[in-house]
């Protein structure tokens, strides 16, 4: 069989790949092409930027979680101390009642009823 595969080098494909712009656009097009792609890669480069940035403050919360919770006692009383909610003395269903009514109060809480 024969073997047809392109043996071709990195540089060489750049210049393979500026022709076939040369050719599509044309020499006149060819700067405000590079300029809208320039334009592109800079948006999309501020877009990811602020993306990471808004991860990197959800991610830096204050939970020090040292190990997993064995049980639901456990996970109750994680989630109220992480929302700084008094829970000791108190039933599960007190608590699960109180990190509902904190978390239904917060400036976040975009969830309405709607009907």
């Amino acid at each position: 069989m024969l073997d047809y595969s392109l043996n071709i080098l990195g540089s060489e494909w750049i210049i393979i790949i500026l022709v076939a712009l040369i050719v599509l656009f044309g020499t006149n097009k060819l700067p405000d092409v590079a300029k809208k792609l320039g334009r592109a890669v800079g948006e999309y480069n501020k877009t990811k930027a602020e993306i990471q940035n808004q991860m990197t403050g959800i991610t830096n919360a204050d939970l020090n979680i040292t190990n997993p919770v064995q049980n639901e006692r456990q996970k109750l009383e994680f989630m109220a101390k992480s929302l700084g909610i008094d829970f000791a003395g108190k039933t599960d269903d007190e608590i699960k009642k109180a990190i509902s009514d904190k978390m239904s109060d917060s400036p976040n809480s975009n969830q309405k009823d709607r009907g």
